[in-house]
């Protein structure tokens, strides 16, 4: 809290010592497409729509626009979007949209990491100012397409740690509490998934069993998957269904479950060791009872293991400006991560930041529009205080655990240095908490903390 304090304080002094200066900083002509303007449209909706049009222009020329940071102009971008929140936060139209149209004409969604980062946020800002009815705001935050959403994913999969680390670790953890199992559990795992998503997890962990079991002696997966509809839960079953087929030493079995049914619609069987994952999926419960809630039901199955994986943050919707400025820390990381991922001119790139964290920016700046659906991340230290408090206690991760994500992070990063022991730039991870979890940094930002729990 005191951090957070310290950046609001920072931002006030920022715009106090700044705001002089901007406004003699205001280009040639722009008070006078202002009025002109303004003239036409005297609500909230007439400036905006010459906001979008300084928007509109960024899409125009962004193949022509050059990288900030060869002129040191990062910083400043920076600065002025947190004016423009703070404006924005105040609901003073005139600064914001003076600031977000200045913005607008300096960021690009081809650009180095600031100016990407900082035009998506900008939009977000921008949507802010304007109603939930207004047609300009389902312009700004036009959803993807489940078939864009869904290759977004996949592409950030595919180039970067970040959820291959999510759910390799999680996946160690649940191999080795069912081998601590092994006298008891008739060779049989049960994974209980609280957001099965397109279940890309879970591939990895068959294969892993397979190498364990015999033809004579095999080994029965069943996953119960949590998921948002009943047509991503009949397409994660094909393809998980699918995968299992190629190795006939397991048995495969799933169950899908629509979110928020309880667990006592899950099947369990006698005599299996019983995983539960949470991988991002605690921090989407919009209410603290809902998370107190499902851990008790959780607790009540008596699990051999839990395994929660989240974002590191401290993004809660009591306060706008420390939520915004938590959420651009990480998301600006997030994008510098990419460069070292793919290269400049990657459609690849372009897709994930457009329709993966694109869509998260906004919907974190306008959670409040959207029935309240902004996920609440916290620090380690948070989750660490709940899940005591609710009756679990940590496990230590196993050597192989920390050595596998070190493994990962050789494979996948490109521009840092390969040496396990790099403590500069890049990719990094190291353990917390005694050796009972893990995180994945980017340089020196915390990005996702790796745990596993047990009932006491």
């Amino acid at each position: 809290m005191e951090d957070t304090d310290e950046e609001l304080l920072n931002l006030s002094l920022a715009i106090v010592a700044d705001s002089g200066f901007e406004r003699k900083r205001k280009r040639k002509g722009r008070d006078a497409l202002i009025s002109l303007n303004l003239n036409s449209y005297e609500s909230c909706e007439g400036k905006i729509f010459w906001l979008l049009q300084m928007r509109e222009q960024m899409f125009q020329q962004d193949n022509n626009r050059k990288a900030v940071a060869e002129d040191g102009k990062g910083l400043h971008l920076i600065h002025l979007l947190l004016i423009s929140a703070s404006a924005v936060d105040e609901n003073n139209i005139d600064s914001a949209t003076e600031n977000l149209g200045d913005l607008y004409q300096n960021v690009s969604l081809n650009g180095d990491s600031v100016q990407r980062v900082v035009a998506y946020f900008a939009d977000g800002l921008a949507a802010r100012l304007l109603t939930r009815k207004s047609p300009f705001y389902d312009m700004i935050v036009k959803q993807p397409t489940p078939e864009e959403e869904f290759s977004a994913y996949t592409d950030l999969y595919r180039v970067s740690p970040y959820y291959q680390f999510a759910h390799f670790t999680a996946n160690q953890a649940i191999i080795e509490a069912f081998e601590d199992d092994e006298q008891i559990n008739n060779r049989a795992l049960h994974v209980i998934d609280f957001d099965i998503s397109y279940g890309f997890q879970w591939p990895s962990l068959i294969q892993s069993l397979s190498e364990k079991a015999t033809s004579n002696n095999r080994i029965s997966l069943r996953i119960t998957g949590y998921g948002r509809s009943l047509e991503e839960l009949l397409e994660t079953e094909n393809r998980l269904m699918g995968f299992s087929k190629g190795f006939r030493n397991v048995v495969f079995e799933f169950q899908g479950l629509l979110r928020g049914s309880k667990l006592v619609n899950v099947r369990k069987n006698k005599n299996e060791t019983i995983a539960v994952n949470f991988v991002f999926h605690l921090n989407t419960l919009n209410r603290y009872s809902q998370i107190s809630e499902t851990l008790r039901s959780v607790h009540s199955v008596h699990p051999s293991i839990v395994v929660l994986v989240e974002q590191e943050g401290s993004r809660s919707p009591r306060s706008f400006l420390s939520r915004f400025m938590e959420s651009l820390h990480y998301f600006a990381a997030m994008f510098d991560s990419l460069d070292d991922c793919l290269p400049s001119n990657s459609t690849e790139r372009m897709s994930i930041e457009r329709n993966c964290l694109g869509k998260e920016i906004k919907s974190m700046i306008n959670f409040d529009k959207d029935k309240g659906n902004c996920s609440t991340h916290e620090k380690m230290e948070t989750w660490k205080g709940r899940m005591e408090s609710r009756g679990f206690e940590g496990i230590k991760l196993s050597s192989k655990s920390m050595i596998q994500a070190k493994l990962l992070l050789k494979i996948r990063s490109h521009y840092c240095s390969l040496q396990f022991d790099v403590e500069r730039g890049g990719f990094r991870v190291y353990e917390r908490e005694d050796g009972k979890a893990i995180s994945l940094t980017w340089q020196d930002r915390c990005l996702i903390t790796a745990s596993a729990w047990r009932c006491v």
